[in-house]
């Protein structure tokens, strides 16, 4: 078997490549006109390879019948991809991908509408998108409606999409390092926002783990691509993969944002240390720059 052999899709999806093509479009054309390091292209280049390689090779299959498969692909969707695509901080570059004219006529007057900015801020707020984020993984893995998820193409589909949207949202929100405002949240907002996420993470990956009893017959009834893996110890190290990596991307992504919040306070005591040492007129200079 080939590289080439893994690399085809099990269950073809115009959508997962187009929006693939679309986003690396952007990005390259971006990167020529905005300034954008090697190590954010290296970020931003591996983040959308993880996602594409969890959404549309043969892995696939091995994703639909087995739980701890599944686990992984969801870990690569709502924590990895995401994470490494938000570490790239790909705004700027996306932004300059877009052609001028199209930026104008319709991405600005669309972000600028009423009610697009209103469901942003709802979605954006540091209380719903914990709730989502924690609560997306609960939903899908209630028993119920991760046994119809998994016999449905098209809610399968959703379910991963809807993974990959809110771990982009989340980890957006809780990896920009920029100062709020222009960003949605304060440093130390950030660094609250990913640590309530670790706890629920922990609890139902260990709740998965120490159940006595199978919780996802369905990947009994549709049949194991491991025939040598029992199905309780499949769903073991499906909970260890939400209980532990799971949960060590979200306290690498608080340190993250604990370093932003560290480097950006200190940038503002510098600032008012050099306010301070500077002569009155000097003085008022740099306060009025620094409030334009």
């Amino acid at each position: 078997m080939t590289l080439l052999y893994w690399l085809e899709p099990w269950e073809p999806s115009p959508t997962v490549v187009i929006v693939m093509l679309l986003a690396a479009l952007l990005f390259a054309r971006g990167v020529r006109k905005a300034k954008v390091s090697l190590a954010r292209q290296l970020s931003f280049w591996f983040g959308l390879a993880a996602l594409y390689v969890a959404l549309h090779t043969r892995l696939d299959y091995f994703f639909e019948h087995e739980f701890f498969m599944h686990r992984a692909q969801h870990l690569v969707l709502h924590h990895l991809g995401p994470f490494f695509i938000a570490l790239s901080y790909p705004g700027a570059a996306l932004r300059a991908g877009i052609p001028f004219a199209w930026r104008q006529r319709v991405v600005r007057p669309v972000l600028q509408t009423r009610y697009v900015r209103a469901t942003l801020d709802v979605l954006f707020h540091p209380v719903v998108a914990v709730v989502l984020f924690v609560g997306l993984i609960y939903f899908w893995l209630l028993s119920p409606i991760h046994f119809v998820a998994m016999l449905d193409w098209r809610l399968y589909r959703v379910m991963n999409w809807s993974m990959v949207i809110d771990g982009l949202m989340f980890w957006w929100l809780v990896l920009d390092a920029r100062p709020a405002p222009p960003a949605r949240l304060s440093p130390g907002r950030r660094v609250l926002l990913v640590v309530a996420a670790i706890p629920p993470q922990i609890v139902l990956g260990a709740f998965i783990f120490f159940s006595p009893r199978e919780l996802y017959p369905v990947y009994s009834i549709c049949g194991r691509a491991f025939t040598w893996l029992s199905p309780m110890r499949d769903q073991q190290i499906g909970g260890l993969l939400l209980w532990i990596p799971g949960s060590m991307m979200s306290v690498i992504g608080a340190v993250l944002a604990l370093r932003h919040w560290m480097r950006l306070s200190a940038r503002e005591r510098l600032r008012d240390e050099r306010n301070a040492q500077a002569p009155a007129p000097a003085r008022a200079q740099l306060v009025a720059h620094a409030n334009r």
